[in-house]
């Protein structure tokens, strides 16, 4: 994202889920999920929004390694902040999420 265009910065947060699911990925792949987190910053609403117990959920999906992958996150509009919560397949995803919905709330909180 370039400085200096009257854009205000966005403090980006990562769950410890989050950045154990990076640290397995390979340096190439590692690279394509970089670039769809820097997509996320610069318009937090491209993905979307889940309704329910998962309100507070975003997912951006996006080709990785030519499967379909998931990216949830949470954004905080007012205090512009952004919270990288999981990423995988769509395998369980949502199932995962529900299950880490208490830790997600807290970290956003």
């Amino acid at each position: 994202m370039p400085e200096g265009q009257g854009v205000q910065k966005i403090d980006v947060y990562q769950s410890r889920r989050f950045e154990k699911a990076l640290d397995k990925l390979p340096t190439a792949l590692l690279r394509v999920v970089e670039d769809e987190i820097d997509k996320i910053i610069d318009n937090p609403a491209i993905g979307e929004q889940k309704r329910g117990d998962l309100s507070f959920l975003w997912v951006h999906k996006f080709q990785l390694n030519k499967q379909q992958a998931l990216l949830g996150y949470s954004w905080v509009k007012d205090k512009l902040e952004l919270y990288l919560l999981s990423i995988g397949s769509h395998e369980n995803f949502y199932q995962d999420q529900k299950n880490n919905r208490k830790v997600d709330l807290k970290l956003i909180g």
